[in-house]
């Protein structure tokens, strides 16, 4: 769930509610191990909130990439004891909408008990527990898980869509707030992780619910720990131009439109300026602002890229820069 200085969703208000299911089961039982996840957006003027799951005690935490994308800072709060934790990203898959912290300082914190998706089945109970509205109260609700195997387009803030494919598909009612949150079998096992619509992340022709299957976010959480990045999982801090990526395609061009530039930032003391046309980073074209992020993303703060650009003149410039370190995308 976002917040931003124009925006506050109506779903902050929401509570969801309890059902039978949960009549022979305790409420801390199922919140063991499930955490708020708080984020400043500096660059965006807003913030954001949802859930997240804690891997090991010295406060690994899984929870989904579009609830800490934009973050210049992130806090991670216990609920039980109202703790807050500075937290950091640790590595992140953007295709597959997960995200590892790691919380500074943290020692001795329960943990969630992972389960195996792979033994899931249609019509199986589940009970999702996650940060509904962003009030910073865990809360919980029951279903059935409904679908395996699901692929949906989501849509983004800033005009992109991405495909999120094999997701567990449940009638648990998920709300803004909720994403990163454990969906938990019958043991109090978890078996899959909660992804919520927002108003920066919306399923393209859904109103159902998803959830990545643990087994995969799991395994994903420990490659990145063991430092293999790829072309879609981005481990450790990540590169930044300084620069607001829009949509070129009104203007009959390919390549990004310079919206905006941060001061300092690395392009600006490169000379480019709004309304200049980005073409190519590194000898690699950037046709849109999602071709920029993915050649991003195999970089790293500190290194050093040549970029291509055109000004509102159609006069071609070429500079070598040097990425800064700015939030996760």
């Amino acid at each position: 769930m976002r917040r931003a200085s124009a925006l506050l969703l109506a779903a902050a208000g929401l509570a969801v509610g309890v059902h039978g299911a949960l009549a022979h089961t305790s409420r801390t039982a199922v919140q063991t191990g499930v955490v708020v996840v708080n984020t400043n957006l500096a660059f965006q003027n807003g913030e954001a909130a949802g859930t997240g799951i804690v891997l090991t005690s010295n406060g690994e935490v899984l929870t989904n990439n579009h609830v800490i994308r934009g973050a210049t800072t992130i806090h991670v709060i216990l609920p039980q004891t109202k703790r807050s934790y500075a937290a950091r990203v640790v590595g992140y898959d953007v295709t597959a909408d997960v995200a590892l912290l790691q919380l500074q300082h943290a020692s001795g914190l329960a943990t969630a008990s992972i389960g195996n998706s792979a033994t899931l089945h249609r019509g199986q109970a589940v009970t999702a527990v996650g940060n509904a509205g962003g009030t910073g109260s865990l809360t919980v609700t029951t279903g059935r898980i409904t679908g395996l195997g699901r692929t949906i387009t989501v849509n983004d803030d800033r005009g992109g869509a991405v495909q999120l494919v094999d997701l567990l598909e449940t009638d648990a009612s998920l709300q803004p707030g909720d994403s990163g949150g454990p969906l938990l079998d019958s043991a109090r096992r978890v078996v899959g992780m909660d992804s919520a619509a927002s108003a920066s992340f919306s399923f393209r022709g859904s109103n159902n619910a998803y959830a990545i299957p643990i087994n995969r976010a799991v395994s994903l959480a420990r490659q990145i720990v063991a430092g293999h990045g790829s072309t879609q999982v981005h481990v450790g801090g990540t590169a930044f131009l300084g620069v607001q990526a829009q949509p070129a395609d009104a203007l009959g061009s390919s390549g990004v439109l310079v919206g905006g530039v941060i001061a300092s930032g690395p392009v600006a003391r490169a000379g480019v300026v709004a309304g200049d046309l980005l073409t190519a980073l590194d000898g690699q074209s950037v046709s849109s602002p999602e071709k920029l992020l993915s050649a991003l993303l195999v970089h790293h703060p500190g290194d050093k890229v040549t970029l291509t650009w055109s000004d509102a003149s159609g006069q071609s410039h070429t500079a070598t820069v040097t990425l800064a370190s700015g939030p996760p995308q």
